[in-house]
């Protein structure tokens, strides 16, 4: 199994033991709510109700409880670090206060994640009872926590197919229908898909599936997702620094986060209509590889220079973008660990979002804050698009300066989105450098819950 299920929830609250919340300005009416022994012990130990600070109430028979400064977040990750603060010998349960109940079983979820299909031993989380009606909250989780399974996963155990074959477990796991294509129906239908793959032994695929809410009809909105799923990135022949291909396992993860956004929309039944399109390939070195001069025809005719092998990702999603135009989507976004510069620009936590419709930019943008799953715009700078200028091809795959690149790698993809079709470009990292409440260091589903919520508005 390439994703695992929510473990830390329990249904029952029978002897569950409490945890309280409380902020800094509500700490002293909370005090004499407790009994006289517990307020004595907060004050004894300076509790400030700081954000994230924790203390166990004691009883007479050890732990009767405990108690979260919240300070002033309002975000899920306050709960974040609770799954493994709290003991794992028995259940506990939020008391109500101030703060989102839903958002706060989606923070205890998101911290409670680990991969350990490979470590034994390692402590399990605490359990939490979760009440009836906080079922999205859990289904973003377990979303996510599979986004991060597929992208924790080794390339030895995810490569290409792997990968295209769990995208068609997920769409017959929700009734949607789905296509795969590889050997000499990926080379007719996706070329560059196939010129980026063909330096691997392990062959590429492209897996599209169908999907259709039951309250959808044949003119609700249609929602088109690519993703670029590189299970592993050498680079090719402009071979990246060893310390280069360190995380580049993670290539793929603009098709698992797609992949994990198809899954909510789905279990949510939203009332619209959804396609799905992942490129399944890994970029590698051998005497079949593509070299830099190459030229490649796409799939809309266009014929690219391949300035640099290490550019591929855009070569995987041009095809499918082009494909995804053609039926006239009401949104079209991919998704794509796409640029170094994007990161140089905005750091590892801010994925870059690109947009042609300023009015859906806005509103998603809204919806990422409101979901405290954070993007940040940059401009599709026409003034750059004669960068992509080759001599002897409709256009190069990267740019002629060392400039402005996550700006130039959008505005190649600009070139296969049909005019008048609504479309977003996420160029993300879909990693966690380091440890934090929430958000333990790995893959991460970065932008997925701010999609969602786009999603939800019917656009």
């Amino acid at each position: 199994m390439l994703d695992q299920h929510i473990d830390c929830i329990v249904a029952s609250a029978e002897g569950a033991r409490p945890v309280h919340t409380v902020r800094p300005d509500g700490l002293a009416t909370f005090l004499e709510t407790l009994p006289p022994g517990q307020a004595a012990f907060l004050r004894d130990t300076d509790f400030a109700a700081k954000s994230g600070e924790l203390r166990f109430l004691p009883g007479p028979h050890g732990v009767d409880g405990a108690v979260l400064g919240l300070g002033s977040d309002r975000s899920p990750f306050i709960f974040g670090g609770l799954s493994m603060q709290l003991s794992e010998t028995g259940t506990w349960r939020l008391e109500p206060g101030d703060y989102d109940p839903e958002a706060a079983t989606l923070g205890y979820c998101l911290g409670a994640y680990r991969y350990t299909r490979f470590r034994t031993g390692g402590r399990a989380p605490a359990s939490l009872y979760v009440p009836p009606g906080h079922e999205q909250s859990v289904s973003q989780a377990s979303a996510t926590w599979m986004v991060r399974d597929l992208i924790n996963a080794p390339a030895n155990v995810l490569g290409p197919v792997e990968l295209a074959d769990f995208a068609v477990s997920l769409a017959d796991r929700y009734g949607a229908v789905s296509e795969m294509f590889s050997d000499s129906a990926l080379d007719e239908a996706y070329p560059t898909i196939a010129a980026v793959g063909c330096g691997s032994i392990r062959p590429p695929r492209v897996v599209t599936f169908n999907w259709r809410g039951s309250a959808a009809l044949d003119d609700s909105p249609l929602l088109s997702l690519c993703g670029k799923g590189v299970c592993f990135d050498t680079g090719g022949y402009d071979l990246k620094p060893s310390a280069g291909m360190l995380r580049m396992k993670k290539d793929m993860g603009g098709a698992a986060t797609v992949l994990g956004l198809a899954r909510i929309v789905m279990e949510a039944d939203l009332p619209l209509r959804l396609v799905v399109r992942v490129g399944c390939v890994e970029n590698s070195v051998s005497g079949t590889a593509m070299r830099p001069s190459d030229i490649i025809r796409t799939r809309s005719g266009l014929t690219v220079e391949v300035g640099n092998t290490d550019a591929e990702g855009r070569l995987v999603l041009c095809d499918l973008l082009h494909e995804a135009s053609s039926e006239n989507p009401s949104l079209l976004v991919d998704c794509a660990t796409l640029t170094g510069a994007a990161r140089v620009a905005l750091g590892p936590d801010l994925p870059a979002l690109f947009s042609n419709d300023d009015r859906l930019a806005n509103i998603f943008l809204q919806c990422s804050n409101e979901a405290h799953d954070p993007v940040w715009r940059l401009p599709l700078w026409a003034g750059y698009d004669d960068w992509l200028k080759s001599p002897i091809a409709d256009l190069n795959n990267v740019s002629s300066r060392p400039l402005a690149g996550a700006v130039v790698a959008g505005l190649y993809l600009q070139r296969f989105v049909s005019p008048g079709i609504p479309w977003m470009h996420i160029d993300l990292y879909a990693w966690n450098d380091i440890n934090r409440p929430g958000r333990p260091e790995g893959g991460e589903a970065m932008a997925m819950r701010a999609l969602f919520s786009l999603a939800k508005t019917g656009f």
